[in-house]
């Protein structure tokens, strides 16, 4: 018995260095170290054994069986980790994989150009509260109390007198009550409308207004600004008017058309087939707000001006749904 012993282990040791795969080892797994193998049938045949006898053939097994689980325990760690012949597979001079850059958002990136124009211009930049009261957003933007705006539908209250900006016109209240003319700033920024969302509205968007007061200041200079801003971030193609409008904190009011960019005012679904689209509202400060602020509208005059820039990014993209911006569809994003 013993002798058989040491003729499998002798032959198992030999079987193991011809194994190189998977397979193989499979196989060798099979034959020696399953419940009907090769060393299973020795113990069967351990019974037939002399009781003197047992004992040393028993160790003998145990043995053997040990032996030959750390044989193919070493050849399995062996096939999985790369040996000499992967390393030769292995070719240095493959170009690495590129990281993945990020890039900034389209509202981002429209916005930061927006800026940049209008500081090119002379204007500064001011920011102010998201949470307002109704005097900054409303009652010194000259709002009638029976203003639509001020209901439940339209505005986002927190309590009686608290409530997100509906606009960031009330930065402009912030800043004349703090600075003395001449003022030139834009103010950009979030703003909350209490609106149903679409693809052409949202709740929650970005702004970006601004104002300019001095002494003389006309509505000649201020179309002379929107005409140079819409030249440098639509192009110098383009053609322009400005249709008369209301705002309760302008008078004149007007609202700024350029030709359609996308069909080049031939008509399109992005223009409604018009060949023109609104870019902005705008007009010049009316008398009561500046005396809201504690400026003389005897002594100064100035414009203002506002536009949303998602929808600014949606006609500068061609995007017709302004809920992709907000979506982090990576497909949407990797077009930006």
């Amino acid at each position: 018995m013993l002798e058989q012993i040491n003729r499998l282990l002798a032959q198992a040791e030999s079987a193991i260095t011809a194994v190189t795969t998977t397979e193989a080892l499979e196989a060798y797994r099979v034959e020696y170290l399953v419940r009907k193998g090769a060393i299973a049938s020795l113990f069967d045949q351990l019974r037939s054994v002399p009781p003197a006898e047992k004992p040393g053939v028993g160790k003998a097994l145990n043995e053997l069986r040990t032996r030959v689980q750390q044989l193919y325990d070493a050849k399995a760690a062996e096939l999985r980790s790369p040996g000499p012949a992967a390393e030769r597979t292995l070719d240095l001079t493959l170009p690495g994989r590129r990281g993945f850059t990020g890039t900034r958002h389209p509202l981002t990136r429209t916005m930061d150009e927006i800026i940049s124009i209008f500081v090119g211009m002379g204007f500064g930049i001011a920011d102010g509260p998201e949470l307002e009261d109704d005097y900054h957003n409303f009652e010194a933007l000259n709002f009638p109390p029976d203003h639509p705006a001020r209901d439940m539908q339209d505005t986002f209250f927190v309590s009686k007198t608290a409530l997100l900006r509906t606009h960031t016109s009330p930065v402009q209240i912030r800043v004349m009550k703090e600075h003395r003319p001449p003022v030139r700033v834009i103010m950009p920024g979030r703003v909350y409308r209490n609106e149903a969302v679409s693809a052409r509205s949202l709740s929650a968007f970005y702004q970006i207004e601004g104002l300019y007061v001095d002494k003389g200041v006309t509505f000649s200079e201020l179309k002379g600004t929107l005409v140079a801003f819409a030249r440098q971030f639509y192009g110098r193609d383009i053609k322009f008017r400005f249709v008369p409008s209301f705002f309760p904190f302008t008078e004149p009011s007007a609202e700024m058309y350029i030709t359609c960019f996308l069909c080049k005012g031939k008509g399109c679904r992005m223009c409604k087939h018009t060949g023109w689209l609104e870019v902005l509202g705008c007009g010049m400060v009316d008398p009561n707000v500046f005396r809201n602020v504690g400026y003389d509208p005897d002594e100064v005059t100035g414009y203002a001006f506002g536009m949303g820039i998602d929808r600014t990014a949606a006609l500068r993209y061609g995007v017709d749904d302004l809920r992709l911006f907000y979506e982090s569809d990576i497909r949407f994003l990797n077009q930006f």
